[in-house]
Protein backbone atom coordinates (compact mmCIF):
# COMPACT_ATOMS: atom_id res chain seq x y z
CA UNK A 1 0.00 0.00 0.00
CA UNK A 2 2.66 2.57 0.72
CA UNK A 3 3.97 2.15 -2.91
CA UNK A 4 0.51 3.01 -4.04
CA UNK A 5 0.19 6.45 -6.31
CA UNK A 6 -2.53 9.20 -5.53
CA UNK A 7 -5.20 8.59 -8.40
CA UNK A 8 -7.63 11.48 -9.62
CA UNK A 9 -10.90 11.70 -9.42
CA UNK A 10 -12.95 15.02 -10.46
CA UNK A 11 -12.50 18.13 -11.19
CA UNK A 12 -9.91 20.75 -11.38
CA UNK A 13 -9.78 24.09 -9.90
CA UNK A 14 -7.55 26.81 -11.16
CA UNK A 15 -4.78 28.25 -8.40
CA UNK A 16 -5.02 31.95 -6.95
CA UNK A 17 -2.65 34.12 -8.21
CA UNK A 18 -0.32 33.93 -5.27
CA UNK A 19 -0.43 29.90 -5.24
CA UNK A 20 0.91 30.62 -9.15
CA UNK A 21 3.53 32.60 -7.60
CA UNK A 22 4.83 29.74 -4.95
CA UNK A 23 5.40 27.50 -7.65
CA UNK A 24 7.55 30.10 -9.75
CA UNK A 25 11.10 28.22 -10.31
CA UNK A 26 12.94 30.90 -8.13
CA UNK A 27 10.02 31.50 -5.30
CA UNK A 28 9.39 27.67 -3.97
CA UNK A 29 8.36 28.57 -0.95
CA UNK A 30 7.59 25.73 2.32
CA UNK A 31 5.65 25.76 6.13
CA UNK A 32 6.99 24.09 8.55
CA UNK A 33 4.98 23.11 11.89
CA UNK A 34 7.16 21.26 14.44
CA UNK A 35 4.67 20.36 17.26
CA UNK A 36 6.05 18.76 20.43
CA UNK A 37 4.51 16.04 22.07
CA UNK A 38 3.80 14.64 25.76
CA UNK A 39 3.89 11.07 24.50
CA UNK A 40 4.68 8.94 22.18
CA UNK A 41 2.72 9.05 18.80
CA UNK A 42 0.90 6.05 16.78
CA UNK A 43 1.14 6.39 13.38
CA UNK A 44 -2.06 4.78 12.83
CA UNK A 45 -4.04 6.57 15.26
CA UNK A 46 -2.54 10.07 13.66
CA UNK A 47 -3.63 8.32 9.70
CA UNK A 48 -6.98 7.92 11.56
CA UNK A 49 -7.75 10.99 12.63
CA UNK A 50 -5.86 13.02 9.52
CA UNK A 51 -8.49 10.67 7.58
CA UNK A 52 -11.28 11.91 9.16
CA UNK A 53 -9.86 15.66 9.93
CA UNK A 54 -7.84 17.49 7.31
CA UNK A 55 -8.10 15.73 4.32
CA UNK A 56 -11.77 16.87 3.86
CA UNK A 57 -10.00 20.06 3.06
CA UNK A 58 -9.89 19.88 -0.43
CA UNK A 59 -6.30 21.58 -0.91
CA UNK A 60 -5.19 18.31 1.06
CA UNK A 61 -6.73 16.17 -1.14
CA UNK A 62 -5.88 17.77 -4.52
CA UNK A 63 -2.19 17.52 -6.40
CA UNK A 64 -1.25 19.81 -8.96
CA UNK A 65 -1.66 19.06 -12.48
CA UNK A 66 -0.40 20.74 -15.41
CA UNK A 67 -1.28 20.97 -18.92
CA UNK A 68 0.83 23.01 -20.69
CA UNK A 69 0.75 26.46 -19.17
CA UNK A 70 -2.52 25.71 -16.88
CA UNK A 71 -1.92 24.63 -13.39
CA UNK A 72 -4.45 23.54 -10.91
CA UNK A 73 -5.83 21.62 -8.57
CA UNK A 74 -7.00 17.78 -9.38
CA UNK A 75 -8.80 16.37 -6.40
CA UNK A 76 -7.04 12.89 -5.76
CA UNK A 77 -7.55 10.24 -3.91
CA UNK A 78 -5.07 10.22 -0.40
CA UNK A 79 -3.00 7.30 0.29
CA UNK A 80 -1.44 8.53 3.64
CA UNK A 81 1.20 5.82 3.65
CA UNK A 82 2.40 8.22 0.95
CA UNK A 83 2.20 11.50 3.20
CA UNK A 84 2.74 10.23 7.23
CA UNK A 85 6.44 9.49 7.38
CA UNK A 86 7.61 7.04 10.27
CA UNK A 87 11.79 6.77 9.91
CA UNK A 88 13.21 4.47 12.11
CA UNK A 89 15.22 6.10 15.09
CA UNK A 90 17.76 3.99 16.67
CA UNK A 91 17.37 6.25 20.40
CA UNK A 92 20.30 4.47 22.04
CA UNK A 93 23.02 5.38 19.34
CA UNK A 94 21.89 9.19 19.46
CA UNK A 95 23.48 11.05 22.22
CA UNK A 96 22.05 14.48 21.26
CA UNK A 97 18.43 14.24 20.54
CA UNK A 98 17.62 17.84 19.97
CA UNK A 99 20.69 18.32 17.06
CA UNK A 100 18.85 15.27 15.36
CA UNK A 101 15.59 16.87 15.39
CA UNK A 102 17.58 19.53 14.33
CA UNK A 103 19.34 17.88 11.58
CA UNK A 104 16.55 16.06 10.39
CA UNK A 105 14.29 18.77 9.60
CA UNK A 106 16.97 21.25 7.84
CA UNK A 107 17.33 18.24 5.49
CA UNK A 108 13.84 19.08 4.31
CA UNK A 109 15.46 22.08 2.90
CA UNK A 110 17.53 20.34 0.58
CA UNK A 111 14.86 18.65 -1.71
CA UNK A 112 11.31 19.30 -2.96
CA UNK A 113 7.71 17.77 -2.33
CA UNK A 114 6.55 15.70 -5.30
CA UNK A 115 4.07 17.50 -7.13
CA UNK A 116 3.03 13.98 -8.17
CA UNK A 117 0.66 13.99 -4.94
CA UNK A 118 -0.69 16.37 -2.31
CA UNK A 119 1.60 18.65 -1.57
CA UNK A 120 2.17 18.07 2.09
CA UNK A 121 4.07 15.13 4.01
CA UNK A 122 3.83 14.71 8.68
CA UNK A 123 6.83 13.14 9.95
CA UNK A 124 6.61 11.10 13.23
CA UNK A 125 9.66 11.33 15.08
CA UNK A 126 9.38 9.24 18.15
CA UNK A 127 12.58 10.53 20.12
CA UNK A 128 13.02 12.05 23.62
CA UNK A 129 14.17 15.75 23.32
CA UNK A 130 14.70 18.25 25.93
CA UNK A 131 10.83 19.52 26.08
CA UNK A 132 9.15 17.00 24.63
CA UNK A 133 8.48 12.80 24.43
CA UNK A 134 8.07 12.71 20.29
CA UNK A 135 7.96 15.02 17.82
CA UNK A 136 5.51 15.76 14.86
CA UNK A 137 6.33 18.12 11.74
CA UNK A 138 4.25 18.85 9.09
CA UNK A 139 5.50 20.35 5.50
CA UNK A 140 3.06 21.90 3.81
CA UNK A 141 3.79 23.61 0.15
CA UNK A 142 3.19 27.20 0.79
CA UNK A 143 0.46 27.51 -1.99
CA UNK A 144 -1.92 24.97 -0.07
CA UNK A 145 -2.83 28.30 2.06
CA UNK A 146 -0.84 31.13 4.13
CA UNK A 147 0.52 31.06 7.37
CA UNK A 148 -2.14 31.91 9.73
CA UNK A 149 -5.41 29.55 7.78
CA UNK A 150 -2.91 26.81 8.16
CA UNK A 151 -2.37 27.12 11.87
CA UNK A 152 -5.91 27.60 12.32
CA UNK A 153 -7.15 24.41 10.24
CA UNK A 154 -4.44 22.51 12.26
CA UNK A 155 -5.58 24.30 15.42
CA UNK A 156 -9.58 22.57 14.28
CA UNK A 157 -8.16 18.79 14.53
CA UNK A 158 -7.62 19.80 17.70
CA UNK A 159 -9.13 19.58 21.10
CA UNK A 160 -8.96 20.98 24.83
CA UNK A 161 -6.98 17.65 26.62
CA UNK A 162 -9.51 18.37 29.44
CA UNK A 163 -12.37 18.37 27.25
CA UNK A 164 -11.75 16.00 24.12
CA UNK A 165 -15.38 17.31 22.48
CA UNK A 166 -14.53 20.79 23.10
CA UNK A 167 -12.63 23.03 20.26
CA UNK A 168 -9.42 25.39 21.85
CA UNK A 169 -10.06 29.21 22.16
CA UNK A 170 -7.76 31.37 21.19
CA UNK A 171 -7.53 34.96 22.60
CA UNK A 172 -9.86 37.63 21.12
CA UNK A 173 -9.71 41.18 20.58
CA UNK A 174 -11.83 43.16 23.23
CA UNK A 175 -13.64 46.71 21.30
CA UNK A 176 -13.72 49.51 23.06
CA UNK A 177 -17.22 51.09 23.47
CA UNK A 178 -17.93 54.43 23.21
CA UNK A 179 -20.49 56.74 24.65
CA UNK A 180 -22.27 59.47 23.34
CA UNK A 181 -24.13 62.79 24.74
CA UNK A 182 -27.35 64.56 23.66
CA UNK A 183 -28.12 67.78 22.30
CA UNK A 184 -25.31 70.52 22.13
CA UNK A 185 -22.64 67.91 23.03
CA UNK A 186 -23.55 65.37 20.40
CA UNK A 187 -23.94 68.26 18.00
CA UNK A 188 -20.17 69.29 19.40
CA UNK A 189 -19.43 65.19 19.85
CA UNK A 190 -20.38 65.06 15.76
CA UNK A 191 -17.97 68.34 14.28
CA UNK A 192 -14.98 66.61 16.34
CA UNK A 193 -15.46 63.72 14.83
CA UNK A 194 -15.79 64.46 11.30
CA UNK A 195 -12.86 66.76 11.35
CA UNK A 196 -10.99 63.92 13.25
CA UNK A 197 -12.04 61.68 10.33
CA UNK A 198 -10.84 64.06 7.74
CA UNK A 199 -7.64 64.13 9.87
CA UNK A 200 -7.16 60.38 9.91
CA UNK A 201 -8.09 60.06 6.34
CA UNK A 202 -5.13 62.61 4.98
CA UNK A 203 -2.97 60.62 7.61
CA UNK A 204 -3.51 57.38 5.96
CA UNK A 205 -3.35 59.14 2.40
CA UNK A 206 0.10 60.50 3.43
CA UNK A 207 1.51 57.12 5.23
CA UNK A 208 0.22 55.41 2.56
CA UNK A 209 2.22 57.46 0.17
CA UNK A 210 5.38 57.31 1.47
CA UNK A 211 5.36 53.61 2.07
CA UNK A 212 4.59 52.93 -1.45
CA UNK A 213 7.49 55.37 -2.04
CA UNK A 214 9.63 53.25 0.11
CA UNK A 215 8.76 49.92 -1.64
CA UNK A 216 8.96 50.73 -5.18
CA UNK A 217 12.29 52.22 -3.97
CA UNK A 218 13.27 48.95 -1.88
CA UNK A 219 12.47 46.81 -5.47
CA UNK A 220 14.65 49.35 -7.48
CA UNK A 221 17.82 49.90 -5.52
CA UNK A 222 17.34 50.66 -1.39
CA UNK A 223 19.17 47.86 0.48
CA UNK A 224 19.25 47.37 4.36
CA UNK A 225 22.76 47.37 5.34
CA UNK A 226 25.30 44.26 5.08
CA UNK A 227 25.19 43.11 8.76
CA UNK A 228 25.75 39.65 10.50
CA UNK A 229 22.01 39.03 10.29
CA UNK A 230 22.05 39.37 6.23
CA UNK A 231 22.12 36.66 3.50
CA UNK A 232 23.79 37.05 -0.17
CA UNK A 233 22.70 35.95 -3.15
CA UNK A 234 21.74 32.36 -3.45
CA UNK A 235 20.52 32.10 0.62
CA UNK A 236 16.66 31.11 -0.50
CA UNK A 237 19.05 27.73 -2.28
CA UNK A 238 20.93 27.25 1.20
CA UNK A 239 20.12 24.43 3.90
CA UNK A 240 18.04 26.24 6.66
CA UNK A 241 18.36 25.11 10.14
CA UNK A 242 15.06 25.23 12.54
CA UNK A 243 15.66 25.95 16.12
CA UNK A 244 13.19 27.51 18.90
CA UNK A 245 13.37 28.69 22.51
CA UNK A 246 10.18 28.85 24.94
CA UNK A 247 9.85 31.98 27.30
CA UNK A 248 7.07 33.33 29.59
CA UNK A 249 3.88 34.85 27.69
CA UNK A 250 2.95 36.09 31.66
CA UNK A 251 6.40 38.28 31.52
CA UNK A 252 5.35 39.70 28.08
CA UNK A 253 1.64 40.47 29.52
CA UNK A 254 3.11 42.14 32.30
CA UNK A 255 4.67 44.64 30.14
CA UNK A 256 2.08 44.72 27.36
CA UNK A 257 -0.17 45.69 30.45
CA UNK A 258 2.49 48.37 32.55
CA UNK A 259 2.48 50.11 29.37
CA UNK A 260 -0.65 49.43 27.85
CA UNK A 261 0.29 48.25 24.63
CA UNK A 262 -0.42 44.79 22.30
CA UNK A 263 1.72 41.85 22.35
CA UNK A 264 2.51 42.62 18.89
CA UNK A 265 4.35 45.79 20.44
CA UNK A 266 6.47 44.25 22.67
CA UNK A 267 7.68 41.63 20.28
CA UNK A 268 9.00 43.54 18.08
CA UNK A 269 10.92 45.86 21.05
CA UNK A 270 11.84 42.46 22.60
CA UNK A 271 13.06 41.87 18.87
CA UNK A 272 14.90 44.96 18.15
CA UNK A 273 16.55 44.52 21.65
CA UNK A 274 17.84 41.17 21.28
CA UNK A 275 19.19 42.20 17.69
CA UNK A 276 20.93 45.09 19.57
CA UNK A 277 22.52 42.53 21.63
CA UNK A 278 23.68 40.01 19.13
CA UNK A 279 25.18 42.37 16.27
CA UNK A 280 27.12 44.24 19.32
CA UNK A 281 28.67 41.95 20.48
CA UNK A 282 29.41 39.99 16.90
CA UNK A 283 31.05 43.54 15.89
CA UNK A 284 33.10 43.71 18.96
CA UNK A 285 36.20 42.17 19.97
CA UNK A 286 36.82 40.33 23.44
CA UNK A 287 38.06 43.33 25.21
CA UNK A 288 35.14 45.62 24.22
CA UNK A 289 31.77 43.75 24.57
CA UNK A 290 30.20 46.20 26.94
CA UNK A 291 31.37 49.08 24.64
CA UNK A 292 29.08 50.16 21.98
CA UNK A 293 30.29 48.46 18.66
CA UNK A 294 27.76 49.27 16.45
CA UNK A 295 28.07 50.77 12.93
CA UNK A 296 26.15 53.91 12.64
CA UNK A 297 23.01 54.42 11.21
CA UNK A 298 22.46 50.81 10.67
CA UNK A 299 19.52 49.87 8.79
CA UNK A 300 17.92 46.83 8.88
CA UNK A 301 13.91 45.61 8.19
CA UNK A 302 11.33 42.96 8.21
CA UNK A 303 8.82 42.22 5.56
CA UNK A 304 5.73 40.71 6.45
CA UNK A 305 3.57 38.82 3.98
CA UNK A 306 -0.34 40.00 4.75
CA UNK A 307 -3.04 37.61 3.86
CA UNK A 308 -6.40 39.95 3.21
CA UNK A 309 -8.33 37.75 2.92
CA UNK A 310 -10.28 36.81 6.45
CA UNK A 311 -8.99 33.92 8.13
CA UNK A 312 -11.48 31.38 8.87
CA UNK A 313 -12.05 30.81 12.23
CA UNK A 314 -11.57 27.55 14.20
CA UNK A 315 -14.84 26.61 14.47
CA UNK A 316 -15.71 27.14 11.04
CA UNK A 317 -12.86 25.48 9.46
CA UNK A 318 -13.86 22.16 12.25
CA UNK A 319 -17.04 22.50 10.67
CA UNK A 320 -16.12 22.66 7.02
CA UNK A 321 -13.62 19.05 7.91
CA UNK A 322 -17.24 17.49 9.90
CA UNK A 323 -19.69 18.93 7.41
CA UNK A 324 -18.24 19.40 3.86
CA UNK A 325 -19.52 23.15 4.13
CA UNK A 326 -17.64 25.36 2.48
CA UNK A 327 -15.73 28.40 4.16
CA UNK A 328 -12.82 31.19 2.24
CA UNK A 329 -9.27 29.81 1.45
CA UNK A 330 -6.37 30.90 -0.82
CA UNK A 331 -3.52 33.66 -0.29
CA UNK A 332 -4.17 36.74 -1.00
CA UNK A 333 -0.64 38.15 -0.03
CA UNK A 334 0.26 41.88 0.61
CA UNK A 335 3.51 43.69 2.22
CA UNK A 336 4.69 45.55 4.92
CA UNK A 337 8.24 46.28 5.16
CA UNK A 338 8.81 47.19 9.22
CA UNK A 339 11.76 49.10 9.82
CA UNK A 340 13.65 48.21 13.54
CA UNK A 341 15.54 50.83 15.23
CA UNK A 342 19.23 48.80 15.99
CA UNK A 343 21.20 51.09 18.87
CA UNK A 344 21.75 50.71 21.84
CA UNK A 345 19.26 52.31 24.53
CA UNK A 346 20.15 53.33 28.40
CA UNK A 347 16.72 52.49 29.25
CA UNK A 348 15.25 49.09 27.66
CA UNK A 349 11.75 50.23 27.65
CA UNK A 350 12.55 52.48 25.24
CA UNK A 351 12.48 49.46 22.72
CA UNK A 352 9.57 48.90 23.25
CA UNK A 353 8.01 52.60 22.74
CA UNK A 354 9.85 52.48 19.69
CA UNK A 355 8.31 49.39 18.52
CA UNK A 356 5.11 50.78 19.23
CA UNK A 357 5.38 53.62 17.34
CA UNK A 358 6.70 51.98 14.24
CA UNK A 359 3.86 49.80 14.61
CA UNK A 360 1.34 52.72 15.27
CA UNK A 361 2.77 54.04 12.10
CA UNK A 362 2.00 51.05 10.06
CA UNK A 363 -1.43 50.95 11.31
CA UNK A 364 -2.41 54.23 10.02
CA UNK A 365 -1.35 53.11 6.11
CA UNK A 366 -2.78 51.20 3.40
CA UNK A 367 0.23 49.83 2.57
CA UNK A 368 -0.68 46.11 2.81
CA UNK A 369 -3.86 46.23 0.41
CA UNK A 370 -2.23 48.64 -1.91
CA UNK A 371 0.81 45.71 -2.36
CA UNK A 372 -1.43 43.64 -2.64
CA UNK A 373 -3.33 44.92 -5.59
CA UNK A 374 -0.33 46.00 -7.42
CA UNK A 375 0.83 42.47 -7.06
CA UNK A 376 -1.81 41.20 -8.39
CA UNK A 377 -1.95 43.24 -11.85
CA UNK A 378 1.40 42.32 -12.46
CA UNK A 379 0.93 38.93 -12.12
CA UNK A 380 -1.97 39.43 -14.52
CA UNK A 381 -0.29 41.56 -16.59
CA UNK A 382 3.62 40.16 -17.17
CA UNK A 383 3.26 36.86 -15.59
CA UNK A 384 4.53 34.91 -12.57
CA UNK A 385 8.23 34.75 -13.62
CA UNK A 386 8.13 38.89 -13.17
CA UNK A 387 5.95 39.00 -10.52
CA UNK A 388 8.19 36.33 -8.37
CA UNK A 389 11.36 38.52 -9.35
CA UNK A 390 9.94 41.60 -7.85
CA UNK A 391 8.94 39.81 -4.88
CA UNK A 392 11.87 38.22 -4.37
CA UNK A 393 14.02 41.87 -4.62
CA UNK A 394 11.70 43.12 -2.04
CA UNK A 395 12.60 40.72 0.26
CA UNK A 396 16.15 39.99 -0.62
CA UNK A 397 16.44 43.69 -0.34
CA UNK A 398 15.43 43.36 3.42
CA UNK A 399 16.83 41.10 6.55
CA UNK A 400 14.18 39.09 8.05
CA UNK A 401 10.78 37.67 7.88
CA UNK A 402 8.92 38.13 11.03
CA UNK A 403 5.42 37.04 12.03
CA UNK A 404 2.95 36.31 15.48
CA UNK A 405 0.45 33.94 15.50
CA UNK A 406 -2.06 33.88 18.86
CA UNK A 407 -1.64 30.37 19.99
CA UNK A 408 -4.56 28.47 21.96
CA UNK A 409 -5.28 29.80 25.76
CA UNK A 410 -5.50 25.99 27.27
CA UNK A 411 -4.03 22.72 26.74
CA UNK A 412 -4.83 21.28 23.55
CA UNK A 413 -4.69 17.19 22.26
CA UNK A 414 -3.73 16.53 18.65
CA UNK A 415 -5.90 13.44 17.90
CA UNK A 416 -5.75 12.35 21.70
CA UNK A 417 -1.56 13.37 21.84
CA UNK A 418 -1.13 16.34 24.46
CA UNK A 419 0.95 19.08 22.80
CA UNK A 420 3.68 20.79 24.99
CA UNK A 421 4.39 23.19 22.03
CA UNK A 422 3.82 24.86 18.93
CA UNK A 423 7.08 25.96 16.66
CA UNK A 424 6.01 27.03 13.05
CA UNK A 425 8.78 28.07 10.36
CA UNK A 426 8.92 29.01 6.28
CA UNK A 427 11.65 28.25 4.34
CA UNK A 428 12.42 29.09 0.34
CA UNK A 429 12.79 32.82 -0.27
CA UNK A 430 15.76 34.88 -0.38
CA UNK A 431 16.39 35.57 3.56
CA UNK A 432 18.85 34.41 6.01
CA UNK A 433 16.57 34.72 8.72
CA UNK A 434 12.81 33.87 9.85
CA UNK A 435 11.23 34.65 13.76
CA UNK A 436 7.72 33.36 14.15
CA UNK A 437 6.46 33.92 17.32
CA UNK A 438 3.41 31.48 18.28
CA UNK A 439 1.48 31.38 22.13
CA UNK A 440 0.07 28.46 23.66
CA UNK A 441 -1.24 28.37 26.91
CA UNK A 442 0.74 30.93 29.23
CA UNK A 443 4.12 30.24 27.03
CA UNK A 444 5.44 31.58 23.82
CA UNK A 445 7.60 29.90 21.51
CA UNK A 446 10.17 31.86 19.40
CA UNK A 447 10.76 30.18 16.14
CA UNK A 448 13.32 31.03 13.90
CA UNK A 449 14.95 29.60 10.72
CA UNK A 450 18.11 30.34 9.88
CA UNK A 451 20.78 29.89 6.99
CA UNK A 452 24.07 28.27 8.96
CA UNK A 453 26.32 30.42 6.54
CA UNK A 454 24.78 33.09 7.74
CA UNK A 455 24.52 32.90 11.58
CA UNK A 456 26.75 29.89 12.65
CA UNK A 457 25.37 29.26 16.00
CA UNK A 458 21.21 30.69 16.27
CA UNK A 459 21.00 29.51 19.61
CA UNK A 460 23.05 31.92 20.92
CA UNK A 461 20.49 34.76 18.72
CA UNK A 462 17.89 32.73 21.11
CA UNK A 463 19.83 33.51 24.13
CA UNK A 464 20.05 37.25 23.34
CA UNK A 465 16.08 37.01 22.64
CA UNK A 466 15.55 35.49 25.88
CA UNK A 467 17.81 37.90 27.90
CA UNK A 468 16.29 40.87 26.37
CA UNK A 469 12.62 39.17 27.37
CA UNK A 470 14.08 38.80 30.79
CA UNK A 471 15.50 42.13 31.08
CA UNK A 472 12.60 44.26 29.96
CA UNK A 473 9.93 43.58 32.62
CA UNK A 474 12.63 43.68 35.08
CA UNK A 475 13.04 47.32 34.60
CA UNK A 476 9.38 48.03 34.37
CA UNK A 477 9.19 46.14 37.42
CA UNK A 478 12.33 48.39 39.20
CA UNK A 479 10.33 51.59 37.34
CA UNK A 480 7.14 50.94 39.59
CA UNK A 481 9.22 50.02 42.52
CA UNK A 482 11.42 53.41 42.40
CA UNK A 483 7.94 55.76 42.21
CA UNK A 484 5.77 53.38 44.91
CA UNK A 485 8.94 54.13 47.15
CA UNK A 486 8.98 58.24 46.58
CA UNK A 487 4.99 58.26 46.93
CA UNK A 488 5.52 56.62 50.04
CA UNK A 489 8.58 58.89 51.47
CA UNK A 490 5.94 61.52 50.93
CA UNK A 491 3.24 59.86 53.55
CA UNK A 492 6.03 58.47 56.17
CA UNK A 493 8.87 60.41 58.15
CA UNK A 494 9.05 58.06 60.54
CA UNK A 495 11.63 54.91 58.37
CA UNK A 496 10.53 51.75 60.38
CA UNK A 497 7.08 52.84 59.53
CA UNK A 498 8.20 53.33 55.56
CA UNK A 499 10.25 49.77 55.40
CA UNK A 500 6.85 48.18 57.02
CA UNK A 501 4.87 49.81 54.18
CA UNK A 502 7.06 49.00 51.66
CA UNK A 503 6.61 45.43 52.81
CA UNK A 504 3.38 45.06 52.86
CA UNK A 505 2.95 46.84 49.40
CA UNK A 506 5.60 44.15 47.79
CA UNK A 507 3.95 40.89 50.02
CA UNK A 508 0.35 42.41 49.20
CA UNK A 509 1.19 42.58 44.76
CA UNK A 510 3.27 39.40 44.54
CA UNK A 511 5.90 41.14 42.73
CA UNK A 512 9.50 39.93 42.16
CA UNK A 513 11.16 41.18 45.51
CA UNK A 514 14.04 39.73 45.29
CA UNK A 515 14.97 41.13 42.31
CA UNK A 516 13.66 44.69 42.72
CA UNK A 517 15.30 45.54 46.10
CA UNK A 518 16.53 44.24 49.35
CA UNK A 519 14.58 45.93 51.87
CA UNK A 520 16.23 44.14 55.37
Amino acid sequence: MGSMADESIGSEQALSPAARLFHAPNFNCYIIAIIGCKTKICPQVLKDGLQHTLLKQPRFSSKLVKKGRKVSWTPTTVNLDNHVITPEIDTKSIDFPDQFVEDYISNFTRTPLDICKPLWEFHVLNIKTSDAESVGVFRIHHSIGDGASLISLLLACTRKTTDPEVLPTTPTTKKRSTATGSGNYSNMFCACWVLLAIWRGLMFLWNTLVDLVLFVATILFLKDSKTPLKGDLGVDLNTKRFVHRTVSLDDIKLVKNAMDMTINDVLLGITQAGFTRYLNRTYSDDANRKANNLPKSIRLRASILVNLRPTAGIQDLADMMAKNSKTGWGNWIGYIILPFTIALQDDPLEYIRQAKATIDRKKHSFESVCTYWCARFVLNLFGTKVAATITRRVLFNTTIAFSNVVGPQEEISFYGLPITYLAPSVYGHPQALTIHYQSYINKMTISMAVDPNVISDPHLLCNDLEESLKLIPRCQLLKKASLLILSSIELYTDSVNLIEHLRNIFWERKTYTKQILLLD
